[in-house]
């Protein structure tokens, strides 16, 4: 079609390899440099022509129920947005993405875009050498995978019921990734011919038959599974079965055994010299029988200590006091006097234990709860309660006031 005088302006030495009608007197040519647009003369608008360099780092297409946005990023030289009918939308992006990955280098030139498709989280660019895939919700960015024809020795498709796998098979490994299974039969006619145009055979199968026969021809040259296998290195592991124990040092284990036969006779020794220095005379003292005469069970506390004292001091020498205090301790128990396993003190009441009576347990700092207490208590949980049952009220209110609003805004009101 014929363009108008001001794009042909613009174009200068450049030939447009793309031209698209974006309806009306709107006019898109694409030259391998770059995007020009030819925008018409409206009502609200004069003639003019917009350009969108191809040396983009990223390029991100949304799309809307009638128009369509193509932005390029350029880094730090900021940002050009593209506006598009979404009708047009498949038609211009073609030209324009095989512009950007060629200003990217990822074309040689000589080297034509064939085909493209552009699905939700994935775009495949098939070329006449090579086919792109690059991953993610923007359209193209600098982070992409390729797959050459000179490497690639089988193409196969795994379908299934939603997505389709494509098995590229290229130096001794396979790369694998989906598409929709709407697509498969497109995808798989685009990349399967262009393989075959490049390696000059009629279909696949053709070429597995031309691999094998370089590899019969070059009997040297590893096979897809050897070459699979010498990529697969599992490094140091574990011995396997049956395969003969490390040899044992006996002279180390002499040694070993030396040590810790050494090192337990040290323990031996120093806990019995610990036992020698301080539980001797604890054990001594209160296994042997008192000599005065008393009561052989062993007691405990200030009577045992005294005990051990009278039985060491001769009686006349002592005081006459002491000696009746001796007199006493070695007198038989009665019925008043504490059992050989409860402990006394002197001074102290059987009954507190503390020098108390219990009769004026109720004249010292801590009083037992009486009935004033008691109903005090009794009020604060009965307070404590209906407060609570309030809350529970009002949070029941709040519930039923979040659920009608809720609904309101359900039916929009």
């Amino acid at each position: 079609m014929s363009l108008p005088d001001a794009l042909t302006s613009a174009l200068g030495d450049e030939s447009a390899v793309a031209e698209v009608d974006l309806g009306g007197d709107d006019t898109l040519a694409v030259t391998p440099t770059r995007t020009l647009v030819y925008r018409a003369e409206g009502l609200l608008s004069d003639e003019a022509v917009e350009e969108y360099l191809h040396e983009a780092e990223r390029l991100t297409l949304s799309e809307g129920r009638r128009k369509a946005k193509l932005t390029m990023e350029y880094g730090l030289d900021g940002t050009e947005t593209l506006s598009l009918p979404s009708s047009r939308v498949d038609d211009a992006l073609f030209p324009i993405l095989a512009g950007v990955i060629n200003a990217a280098g990822v074309t040689e030139p000589g080297e034509s875009v064939l085909k493209t498709f552009r699905f939700s989280e994935i775009t495949l660019i098939i070329t006449s050498k090579q086919v792109v895939k690059h991953i993610g919700a923007p359209v193209w960015t600098e982070d992409f995978e390729t797959f050459e024809y000179g490497s690639l020795t089988d193409v196969t498709f795994e379908e299934g019921s939603v997505a389709t796998t494509v098995v590229l098979t290229h130096d001794g490994r396979q790369d694998r990734f989906k598409i929709p299974s709407d697509d498969a039969r497109a995808v798989r006619e685009a990349i399967v011919d262009a393989v075959c145009a490049f390696h000059d055979v009629d279909s696949i199968d053709a070429l597995r038959e031309q691999v094998a026969e370089a590899a019969d021809d070059d009997p040297d040259a590893p096979s897809d599974a050897e070459a699979s296998a010498d990529q697969l290195d599992f490094g140091g592991g574990l011995d396997p079965l049956g395969a003969d124990p490390p040899e044992v040092d006996a002279d180390a284990d002499s040694d070993a055994d030396s040590g810790s036969t050494a090192s337990e006779t040290a323990g031996d020794e120093a806990l019995a010299a610990s036992l020698g220095e301080g539980g001797s005379d604890q054990s001594t003292t209160g296994s042997e029988p008192s000599t005065t005469g008393s009561d052989p069970s062993p007691t405990r506390g200030d009577s045992h200590t005294a005990g051990a004292n009278a039985s060491s001091t001769p009686a006349d020498s002592q005081p006459a006091d002491s000696r009746s205090t001796t007199t006493d301790s070695q007198s038989p128990p009665t019925d008043t006097e504490p059992t050989a396993g409860a402990e006394s003190t002197p001074g102290v009441d059987a009954a507190t234990n503390d020098g108390t009576a219990a009769g004026e347990f109720t004249e010292s700092a801590f009083e037992s709860a009486g009935p004033d207490d008691e109903g005090e208590l009794a009020e604060t949980v009965a307070t404590l309660a209906e407060r609570i049952d309030r809350q529970e009220e009002q949070l029941a209110r709040q519930n039923e006031l979040i659920e009608t609003l809720i609904e309101e805004l359900r039916r929009g009101r």
